[in-house]
């Protein structure tokens, strides 16, 4: 299949290199190779638009990024170039994030095998550190947990082996939901129920604890259904969004009869838990 590959110059330090590829993620890209100052992003060539890639670089926080090419490649392999590049996340000294060419770190608590695809949830975005921090400060053992939009189910996977469960992770994306159901092979936590489908597919749940690492839009929409399936003193973790947005998630999860709780930011991203009594 062709793919589309767009280089990218971050002309000044503090460009915001992960906003930037989460952004593009929203467009559909789904490789990145970052080095130095230079983004390089690739997309399929049938979801490549040139006007919607001018609208993002439009955006005040991206004024220093300059495009500097565009080239249409013949079923490139791009994925295997993305992977060379990817490097381990250690999040407070208790979990660690890597590769299956990373080197084990026997003096690391929680050590996840994640295969580096193009599903979202590495670690390397502030959201998902942030999650994993929130999960980590967390009493889940012996509680049923579902990662809504799971990605590389990393949270779902991490939550099991911090004593969880049962497990769910549901994603309505195809390819998340493969790289999911071989990374819960890879760490030994296949008793994770991997699941294809949206928030529809909630009503046939009832759970301790839900994580959602989505985004802003997705969460306000979903909130009232995530609220259904949360049992009473229940645990609800959500990132995915700035925080600017903070008090409109708040004032949706206060409708709803939750409490809020803790609350971390990252490089102007937020994570925060509600409970709901």
């Amino acid at each position: 299949m062709d793919t589309v590959s767009v280089k990218l110059a971050l002309s000044e330090a503090g460009v915001a290199a992960e906003l930037l590829v989460y952004m593009l993620g929203e467009l559909g890209y789904e490789g990145f190779l970052e080095e130095d100052s230079l983004l390089e992003a690739f997309v399929k060539a049938e979801l490549y638009s040139q006007s919607k890639l001018d609208e993002l670089l439009a955006l005040e926080d991206f004024k220093n990024v300059h495009l500097l090419t565009v080239q249409q490649h013949a079923d490139q392999n791009w994925n295997a170039l993305w992977e060379e590049s990817y490097d381990d996340v250690i999040i407070g000294q208790r979990c660690r994030v890597r590769a299956p060419f990373h080197p084990v770190r026997p003096d690391i608590e929680f050590d996840l095998l994640i295969e580096p695809r193009m599903s979202f949830g590495t670690a390397h975005h502030e959201t998902t550190h942030m999650m994993i921090e929130l999960l980590l400060d967390s009493e889940i053992a012996e509680k049923s947990l579902l990662d809504m939009g799971c990605g590389t189910a990393v949270l779902a996977i991490l939550g099991r082996k911090l004593g969880a469960c049962p497990v769910v992770a549901i994603d309505n994306d195809e390819w998340a939901v493969n790289n999911a159901k071989d990374n819960i092979l890879l760490n030994e936590t296949k008793d994770i129920s991997i699941v294809f489908g949206d928030a529809s597919k909630l009503s046939l749940y009832k759970t301790d604890i839900l994580v959602a690492n989505i985004n802003r839009n997705i969460l306000l929409a979903d909130l009232p259904v995530y609220d259904t399936v949360l049992n009473h003193g229940g645990l609800l973790f959500l990132s995915g969004f700035y925080e600017d947005d903070l008090s409109s998630i708040t004032e949706q999860c206060f409708s709803l009869g939750l409490i809020n709780g803790n609350v971390i930011t990252r490089n102007k991203w937020c994570a925060a838990v509600f409970h709901k009594p």
